[in-house]
């Protein structure tokens, strides 16, 4: 499922309210990093994630990486700030997307 971009800027403007709750520091992505992305994502549904100075890895293929990893969706990348999405399940939604103009 791919977001319209009234989707991406809607999930955008809830993002800059967030703060950020994970960091990727110089070890990049390791299999603990992914396993709390992806249980941030289970329980907020939107995560925001820094990346430490440290860090050697492009923003874009780290975004890439970790939401295949997760199967989430990249909101946007800003500077050393990856934001991802991944809707949730059932009764447990906490986002409600606006609908697409079919």
């Amino acid at each position: 499922m791919s977001m319209t971009s009234k989707q991406r800027a809607f999930l955008r403007s809830l993002a800059m309210t967030e703060d950020t709750i994970l960091h990727i520091g110089k070890g990049g992505i390791t299999p603990e990093l992914t396993q709390n992305v992806s249980e941030a994502l289970a329980a907020r549904e939107l995560v925001k994630i820094g990346i430490l100075q440290n860090c050697t890895e492009e923003p874009r293929e780290l975004a890439m990486t970790l939401a295949e990893r997760t199967k989430s969706q990249v909101v946007e990348i800003i500077g050393k700030k990856i934001v991802l999405y991944k809707e949730g399940m059932g009764d447990d939604r906490k986002i409600i997307l606006p609908k697409n103009k079919a």
